[in-house]
């Protein structure tokens, strides 16, 4: 059985492969994408051969960072032979301290606070309250560093997704008028209390669209996280009419 000294480790290993720049990129390349990955599809993003960057991907996958999948079908090329290897992210999180800290146990014990509050209770509109005050500052301050004017609805979901792109939830624009999420900054807590780390998300995403002006935008519940393990259950919807 596996120790926590021993995943501490193979943690480290882990994260120490994207210290290579090209091994890095790679990953990212990956993660950004919304269907498995071949290697031609790798090479081609990365202008490296094709062999050296089946070469890296394995490694990535050995270290647990990426795993094998199913490519789609449409990056098959014509002719007999096999389906080609892919490659996705891993939906599990890698996390270092040193020592170790277990910052998660006490996000639990409040979750669990909340939760035994009650519905209508005073715990849980609080913190619904401040998770929208702690959006909206950072709104406004990101408003008035960047000197942003009115922001019309497509704009806004372009600077809202870099904004999230830096706080690590892998923003994605399927339609203009649509921002997927497609990392959970809080899945390990939202496993344990999907509903209440679900609701002070939203709360913090419409709070952000607040103090950005981006009124036309609205935060929006959309949970399928059976179908997509890991992505946020929050959607951001701009009004485009």
């Amino acid at each position: 059985m596996a120790t926590g000294n021993d995943r501490s480790r193979a943690t480290i290993a882990a994260i120490g492969l994207l210290a290579d720049d090209l091994r890095h990129r790679l990953y990212r390349f990956v993660r950004g994408q919304h269907t498995p990955v071949t290697r031609d599809q790798a090479a081609a993003a990365t202008g490296i051969s094709r062999k050296l960057a089946g070469f890296h991907l394995d490694k990535l996958v050995t270290a647990g960072l990426l795993q094998t999948a199913t490519a789609d079908p449409a990056s098959r090329q014509p002719g007999p032979g096999r389906a080609p290897k892919a490659y996705r992210p891993v939906s599990k999180d890698h996390t270092v301290s040193i020592p170790e800290r277990r910052y998660e146990l006490l996000g639990d014990v409040l979750a669990q606070a909340i939760l035994a509050d009650g519905p209508a209770g005073t715990a849980r509109q609080t913190a619904s309250r401040i998770a929208e005050d702690r959006g909206r500052a950072l709104g406004e301050r990101i408003r008035t560093q960047r000197r942003l004017g009115r922001l019309g609805p497509e704009r806004a979901l372009t600077v809202t997704g870099e904004l999230l792109d830096a706080c690590g939830y892998e923003p994605s624009r399927p339609a203009p008028h649509l921002l997927v999420l497609r990392n959970c900054p809080f899945q390990r807590l939202a496993r344990t209390a999907p509903e209440l780390v679900c609701m002070l998300n939203r709360d913090f995403l419409a709070g952000l669209l607040h103090g950005l002006h981006a009124r036309r935008v609205e935060a929006v519940l959309k949970p399928d996280t059976a179908a997509n393990p890991g992505r946020c259950c929050v959607q951001l919807h701009a009004d485009t009419n």
